[in-house]
């Protein structure tokens, strides 16, 4: 099973440590507030309360054997360093530390940090590409200058099929899965919207109420057709 630990019970602390704890993920959450390690202790393998600076407190609770650390420790920046060097020096192979602005960033990946994320950042982007591109449901980057969409049938896509498309020959990408609207009936027995087709047949006639997702070099997916009216 894998083992995780999560320093620093902020928001974002507290949903990963939920999200990952159903998951079936072995998690050990820490802070310093009993509050909010009783927040979580019933939803992970073990929630304690500790100071993240002691280097003893941690071992005792065997940090030093987890598969990845994050700390998000949010208000106090100097305990998110020493923190994070206690971890590096204990040896655990992943080390994710959560950063409030992109300076702190680049010191926490100079003493160790294998990646650090900027939730608020990166939830600001993504939200900004998703209203300034109306035509897109989600996208996820995947990186190397690839992102994959899922794109609102396009007027020119409806009624054609992914042979006509010819979508990699004119536009070097490649319809990965169809996201095809259920009918009435079925939405209301199973209760989901869609119906996803994995490995979409070459000859499947695209409908308006589809999501296609796409596949392929960012300049690629920007040459796309987006009008669905």
């Amino acid at each position: 099973m894998i083992k995780v630990a999560i320093i620093g019970l902020g928001r974002f602390g507290i949903e990963l440590a939920r999200s990952l704890g159903s998951s079936k993920v072995e998690v050990i959450a820490i802070d310093n507030s009993d509050k909010l390690v009783n927040e979580v202790k019933d939803e992970v393998a073990i929630a304690v309360r500790l100071n993240s600076t002691d280097e003893m407190a941690l071992k005792s609770q065997e940090i030093d054997k987890v598969d990845a650390c994050v700390i998000s420790i949010g208000e106090n920046f100097e305990a998110a360093l020493l923190t994070t060097v206690i971890v590096k020096k204990l040896g655990v192979p992943k080390i994710i530390c959560r950063a409030q602005s992109k300076f702190h960033a680049e010191i926490f990946m100079q003493i160790g940090a294998t990646d650090v994320i900027q939730p608020e950042v990166q939830a600001g982007a993504h939200l900004a590409r998703l209203l300034a591109n109306p035509h897109l449901e989600d996208y996820l980057q995947v990186g190397d200058g690839y992102t994959m969409i899922e794109l609102l049938s396009p007027h020119e896509f409806v009624g054609k099929n992914l042979t006509e498309l010819s979508l990699r020959s004119k536009y070097s990408v490649n319809v990965v899965a169809v996201r095809k609207r259920n009918s009435e009936a079925i939405e209301k027995a199973t209760d989901k919207i869609y119906t996803t087709d994995c490995v979409p047949h070459p000859d499947y006639q695209i409908q308006e109420s589809d999501i296609l997702l796409i596949i392929g070099k960012d300049q690629d997916l920007a040459r796309l057709p987006t009008s669905n009216t």
